[in-house]
């Protein structure tokens, strides 16, 4: 019987302690952060940004090395993950909507967003009907597509010779990075929890201000604003590193960024609003109605105030509140009542719904003439000054001083 040598066997045994890079714990942990940053870089910028909404250009180097990235770190197929994404935002927060909190429930989306997700690359629909454009070279079709799962199979391999059997816990955090940050954090807390910029028509929220550690995917609520914006941070105090890395790319002539968010600007204060002021409200609509929304919720705190000072019930403003900036048919049908009845009992907030509702018609009314909308609009500003409420006069007169950038 054939017994292996002992320098042999304590070789193995090291080999699995150890692997072939024999490093330290910490060094261990920020390869493991290294890597898993390098995949979200690759969602973000190739899949997202450069294939999904055609935001940017990217070139071959940049192009290919995140496809193999991808390939090896996740096993997602590139037409898939498009076809998907795309699929949640032309069906947002509807039953048809791949994975929205607001029709499958936040604990779905959260814990199971993985399973969403391979649900719906199992629907050869979505597929066709929402994959176009996306590479379909020979590469895509004999390996990365073909084999999607060998890909995934050839990072266990190399994690395992080089860090031993502790490769296996590196290769499972690799493996999850993308399911939990993706699938589960910006498709759930993203429709359901954080801060809004801007009054997009659907839930979305930024979860920080902050986009390091998801690639700037963290500024969600920017990013529905204006999807087919390659930046995702508007204000001064946000960051989106995916960003950073975009300017890089372009720099080195690897990159071509097409469309970022528009900025409004303020300039001097019109007697009268005009075509100009108009075309830049529709442009800035969002922030316009973000503007709105603040003045909404001061003067709603100041009729909270007033209550208090009364000792009056307030659970009927308070449960309204939430819902008195948003759009009529984004209100839940559970909220309706209260929101009737809140106000009927605040003239000053019934006031301002319903100029809110007025000022949104304009840049959904496509049978008007600007000339037509630009009198509209005008009209909007003297009524809006005439109603003796202090937050629409001060949100009016910020409107006649408004141009493009």
């Amino acid at each position: 019987m054939f017994f292996p040598d002992s320098a042999v066997l304590n070789s193995a045994v090291d080999w699995l302690a150890n692997g072939l890079w024999n490093l330290s714990w910490w060094e261990i942990v920020l390869y493991t952060l290294f890597t898993t940053h390098i995949t979200i870089a690759a969602v973000t910028i190739f899949l997202h940004r450069t294939q999904a909404h055609r935001a940017m250009d990217l070139g071959p180097i940049p192009s290919h090395f995140f496809r193999f990235w991808l390939w090896i770190g996740t096993g997602m197929v590139t037409r898939e993950w498009v076809a998907i994404h795309r699929k949640h935002h032309a069906k947002c927060e509807t039953e048809d909507d791949p994975h929205s909190p607001q029709t499958r429930g936040i604990d779905t989306v959260l814990w199971r967003g993985a399973e969403l997700y391979r649900a719906e690359a199992k629907n050869a629909e979505t597929i066709a009907k929402f994959s176009h454009g996306v590479p379909n070279d020979w590469i895509e079709r004999n390996l990365y597509s073909r084999y999607s799962w060998q890909g995934v199979g050839l990072m266990l391999i190399l994690n395992v010779a080089l860090f031993g059997a502790l490769g296996l816990t590196v290769w499972a955090v690799q493996m999850l990075w993308i399911p939990i940050t993706a699938a589960g954090i910006i498709n759930g807390i993203g429709h359901y929890w954080g801060y809004r910029n801007f009054e997009a028509p659907d839930a979305s929220t930024n979860i920080s201000p902050w986009g390091l550690i998801i690639g700037g995917e963290e500024l969600h609520n920017n990013h529905h604003t204006y999807p087919t914006s390659a930046k995702f941070s508007v204000k001064k105090y946000e960051f989106d590193i995916g960003w950073v890395y975009i300017r890089v790319f372009e720099m080195l002539g690897w990159a071509k960024v097409k469309k970022v968010p528009p900025k409004l600007q303020l300039g001097a204060i019109q007697p009268v609003p005009d075509e100009k002021t108009l075309e830049a409200v529709i442009a800035n609509r969002y922030e316009v109605m973000a503007r709105y929304a603040r003045g909404m919720r001061h003067a709603c705190k100041a009729e909270i105030e007033q209550l208090k000072s009364k000792g009056a019930d307030l659970s009927l403003l308070q449960g309204a509140k939430r819902w008195l900036h948003r759009d009529d048919d984004k209100v839940p049908a559970a909220a309706r009542q209260t929101l009737v009845e809140a106000r009927a009992a605040h003239p000053v907030l019934d006031k301002m719904f319903t100029m809110r509702e007025e000022l949104r018609q304009m840049w959904l009314n496509t049978s008007q003439s600007r000339e037509q909308l630009a009198a509209d609009l005008a009209a909007w500003c003297h009524r809006a000054e005439a109603s003796g409420i202090a937050a629409l006069q001060e949100f009016s007169v910020r409107l006649r001083s408004a141009r493009m950038a």
